[in-house]
């Protein structure tokens, strides 16, 4: 590993060419302006390969030098600036030898390729055999002795982008986020056109029988191979049903669907929805159709069915926050991976594995991916799903457990309560929903607390009901209702509740408020018996800044809704020349929102709290912003956190890049304010409610089988109250007591921070010189067939 201080000068007299590959997948820009601009940044030459092979193969004007100008304006654009072919040419001996004579002649020894598996194994293969090929070209005069030996060897590494998250060693791939997005925008437009519920009787809960429209719809989405996208989708909508290619339905599935959908309709839905992936088919492999499902549904129940093919529209539009921060991210991994790797070195493909970026040997990955479809063709279909990775499994599995139609007869006799606390967010009725219905299967009765913990205090208690939660995910803000109030005060009133209403264990869903409310309740134990119950807390909070998980529900909302605001107010300049726009958002004293969206939009600086800036920074900041306006980009994006600092406000940074530019750029200012609590849920935060939700419950039901003694539950060690959240790579529980060393309570934000490795990436990208990049975490090429345990032999 290369010390932090010599990365501004490992590429010196290195060349990187950078190409995309295979189908176009959205955040792909973002990786080749990232790959560009960090290669820049360590002294290397940087090409762009336009057309993917095909331009290798061609070379002349499709291989050319790139400029840190000539990716500005990249990071919003959907699909490949650099353009994208199929190329069958690569695939002969002759077409590669053309390409390595093209990359010779320019001493181009390093290679980043975006693409899908296949582009990746052509990278591999053309590496396996740049030895062979040189001595080729030699022995045709194409290239001296002296030109192959200056390129003895290739180095190459890979970044999957494919919408269709079918690459196994990696939880994402570039453009998946965006496609479900796409996916997500239309489900939502459909399901609105029939109403989710009818109204009930309130004594019968029997459905009211009514002239309106009863529908099913049925959408086919993309996935060949891999039902990543239906599966979620089906997640993220609450689907009644979903076919996937690696777990086909039971033989006689016709019959189940129908029954299913019958079941749905008898408990008030108006609306069915079948999520389809293209690949779909049943155990014999024979191919499941739309239409063969439309008829059947048509055919034997007599329903309106609708259904829709979405195609292309999936692979196009704006990509995502979470995808342009992913390709970013990529792209900075992939230029250290090249800078670093030796002849001995395997190909690698970096990845995403939680929220740790890592490098995976390139073709142990695509073993695996070959292998799902190997394990498909034999109809080992559990062995496909488990192939996928774990990620695919929690998916899969939440699934299955939130499809159950029929709760079981024989009740638990538990009652869980669920309560929202703090500023509304998008996703937490996600989690409520999943926790209803997770709560329901397990034979639990749940009861809603509606306005937060004043509610739990003024008796605002009453049963939930599967029906009541259905269409929830979609829905943005707190159908429960929330209030920022904490428990202090009314802790006796509290705890005469909860012996009231029989509350056996708790579910608190919201942020900092949640987390200090948890912590409260447990701290009263000593004086109230009444609180010794099993509790959990499940982040939701815009801000981001829950002790004890790296993501917290709402937050990916936020940013979307933040970096499209800014792709709007860039574009506003468009016609203007140099202008620079301050953009404060909202967090607290987290600089979360501020630093993510700096990465997604392409700020040139983020101001936040965790990170004092002082009067010679902005100085420095001034005149960075001077001098970019002196090149072809004459636009400047600044964001600042709520909370940054007390004394430099964002009408005070207003006022110093007014006064400080004059006569060379202009100044405006923005105050996003609560349009970033608003909203819907975008497919992320509506799948991270959901499973959140449903584990909270499964943890919930053990915990209180482990606190039942002599007829009744009592609780009161530190781990019967957690909090529950994703840290690095899985969601795990903490004791609420154990997360208070570190919290600062002060500024209500966790001590450490995983996101703040990302800010010099942010400084990088904006052109400032002499940034660290934090290279402590970047592990050693892991290995991803020793994990998966399918494949013997070789090493492991």
């Amino acid at each position: 590993m290369a010390h932090p201080k010599d990365q501004s000068k490992m590429g010196i007299g290195r060349s990187i060419a950078v190409l995309t590959s295979g189908g176009d997948a959205q955040g792909m820009n973002a990786a080749v302006r990232a790959t560009v601009r960090v290669g820049i940044y360590t002294g290397a030459k940087v090409y762009f390969v336009h057309e993917g092979y095909q331009g290798l193969v061609d070379g002349g004007d499709n291989i050319k030098p790139a400029t840190w100008e000539s990716v500005s304006m990249m990071l919003q654009l959907g699909g490949t600036v650099i353009g994208s072919a199929r190329c069958m040419d690569f695939k002969e001996k002759w077409g590669r030898l053309k390409a390595a004579c093209n990359l010779v002649k320019l001493g181009i020894t390093n290679l980043c390729v975006i693409g899908g598996d296949g582009s990746l194994t052509g990278a591999n293969q053309f590496r396996t055999e740049w030895s062979e090929l040189l001595a080729d070209l030699i022995k045709q005069g194409k290239i001296t002795a002296e030109e192959a030996k200056r390129s003895s060897h290739l180095n190459i590494v890979g970044m999957v982008g494919s919408i269709d998250n079918d690459f196994c060693g990696t939880d994402m791939t570039i453009g998946t986020d965006s496609a479900l997005h796409r996916i997500i925008e239309v489900v939502d437009a459909i399901t609105t056109t029939a109403q989710r519920y009818k109204h009930t009787h309130t004594h019968t809960h029997t459905p009211i029988l009514s002239s309106f429209h009863q529908r099913t719809f049925i959408l086919e989405v993309m996935g060949r191979h891999c039902g990543y996208l239906a599966l979620v989708t089906a997640l993220a909508c609450g689907a009644d049903w979903v076919f996937i290619p690696e777990m086909p339905p039971e033989d006689n599935w016709e019959e189940h669907l129908c029954k299913r959908l019958i079941a749905q309709r008898e408990r008030g839905s108006r609306l069915n929805v079948i999520i389809m992936a293209e690949g779909a088919q049943d155990r014999k492999q024979k191919p499941i159709t739309c239409d063969q499902v439309k008829n059947l549904v048509s055919k034997k129940l007599g329903f309106d069915t609708r259904s829709t093919i979405l195609g292309h529209v999936q692979r196009g539009g704006t990509p995502s926050a979470f995808d342009r921060i992913l390709g970013s991210r990529m792209g900075v991994e992939a230029v250290m991976a090249l800078l670093e790797a030796t002849p001995e070195t395997p190909a690698c493909v970096v990845s995403l594995s939680g929220n740790m970026a890592i490098r995976l040997p390139l073709m142990e990955c695509v073993q695996v991916t070959k292998d799902v479809t190997v394990a498909m063709a034999e109809g080992r279909f559990e062995d496909a799903v488990n192939l996928r990775g774990k990620s695919f499994q929690n998916n899969w599995n939440t699934y299955k457990m939130l499809a159950h139609v029929n709760p079981p007869e024989v009740k638990s006799n538990i009652n869980i309560a669920i309560v929202n606390v703090g500023a509304p967010c998008a996703g937490m009725n996600a989690a409520v929903r999943s926790a209803v219905r997770a709560g329901l299967i397990q034979g639990h009765q749940m009861l809603a607390i509606h306005d937060g913990f004043d509610g739990l205090a003024n008796g605002q208690i009453e049963p939930i009901t599967w029906a009541q939660v259905g269409g929830w995910t979609g829905k943005g803000g707190s159908n429960l209702g929330t209030k920022r109030n904490l428990p202090g005060k009314n802790i006796e009133q509290i705890s005469l509740n909860i012996a009231k209403f029989n509350i056996h264990s708790l579910i608190i869903i919201g942020g900092f408020e949640a987390y200090l409310g948890g912590l409260e309740l447990v701290t009263a134990r000593e004086k109230y018996e009444e609180l010794c119950i099993p509790m959990v807390v499940i982040p939701a909070t815009v801000s981001n800044n829950v002790p004890g998980s790296d993501f917290s529900i709402g937050a990916d909302t936020a940013l979307n809704t933040i970096t499209t605001t800014c792709d709007r107010i860039k574009q506003s300049a468009a016609g203007t020349k140099r202008r620079v726009f301050i953009i404060e958002t909202m967090g607290g004293y987290c600089g979360y929102l501020a630093t993510m969206a700096g990465l997604s939009s392409g700020a040139d600086a983020a101001y936040i709290y965790e990170e004092p800036f002082h009067i010679h920074d902005l100085e420095l900041n001034v005149v960075h912003l001077i001098e970019k306006m002196k090149t072809s980009v004459k636009r400047g994006l600044i964001l600042r956190n709520s909370n940054a600092n007390d004394n430099y406000t964002t009408q005070f940074l207003y006022n110093l890049y007014s006064e400080e530019g004059k006569g060379t750029f202009d100044c405006r200012m923005n105050i996003l304010g609560h349009m970033q609590q608003g909203g819907t849920p975008t497919p992320f935060d509506r799948n991270f409610g959901t499973k959140m939700g449903a584990k909270s419950v499964m943890w919930l039901t053990d915990k209180l089988k482990e606190c039942y003694r002599h007829g009744r539950i009592f609780a009161n060690t530190p781990d019967s109250a957690c909090v529950l959240g994703m840290k690095r790579r899985s969601l795990i529980f903490q004791p609420l007591a154990s997360l208070k060393e570190d919290t600062d309570f002060e500024h209500r934000i966790p001590k450490t921070e995983w996101w703040l490795k990302l800010r010099p990436i942010l400084k990088i990208l904006a052109r400032y010189e002499a940034v660290e990049i934090d290279t402590s975490e970047v592990a050693a090429m892991e290995h991803i067939i020793k994990k998966t345990g399918e494949i013997k032999g070789g090493k492991i």
